[in-house]
């Protein structure tokens, strides 16, 4: 017995569902791996405070979800764990939210919403802190494949004045740069 199968095909094929591979969702490609973190963070924030703590940390990134996702924790050797960023990108709006969870207390906290522009990607959410409004900043600068600059800033006036309050100085380790 023989069996034919016939399909129509369309005339012309519809590829929308194929994304623009410049649409944004590889900007964060560079966070996997691991990185070496210097961090600069205030003591206390929205206080005037010019007194900051500094901190060696390691953070190891990996895309989740076919590169729509990515996740880095960032690990320090007297606090342990301190927290993790998990970021998801939106193919319709082309935008990346970014939620950060703190060993702290263990909440995703609100995201961060935004996208990269000129080799600097701008995040902007709002949130609160100690119980307090504040609008939240992250900027991300400065990356190549062997550094990158993170900064997060507050703002208690809807974002006409920013304090900075934690910056962080990626660098790759020696090894990882070496075979990249």
């Amino acid at each position: 017995m023989t069996t034919s199968m016939t399909t129509s095909l369309p005339k012309t094929l519809d590829l929308s569902h194929i994304h623009d591979g410049n649409d944004g969702r590889h900007d964060f490609n560079f966070i996997t791996g691991r990185w070496l973190v210097s961090n600069e963070r205030l003591k206390k924030r929205l206080q005037g405070c010019t007194d900051w703590e500094r901190f060696e940390a390691v953070q190891d990134g990996a895309l989740l979800l076919g590169g729509l996702g990515n996740m880095n924790d960032l690990v320090t050797e007297d606090k342990g764990n301190i927290g993790m960023a998990l970021r998801f990108f939106n193919p319709q709006d082309r935008l990346w939210s970014i939620y950060w969870v703190s060993q702290s207390d263990g909440l995703l906290q609100p995201p961060v919403v935004g996208a990269f522009a000129d080799g600097v990607g701008r995040f902007e959410g709002n949130d609160s802190h100690e119980g307090r409004p504040v609008r939240v900043r992250f900027t991300w600068s400065g990356i190549t494949p062997g550094s990158a600059r993170w900064e997060q800033a507050f703002s208690v006036d809807g974002g006409r004045h920013w304090e900075t309050n934690w910056v962080m100085k990626l660098t790759r380790p020696a090894y990882h740069v070496a075979h990249h």
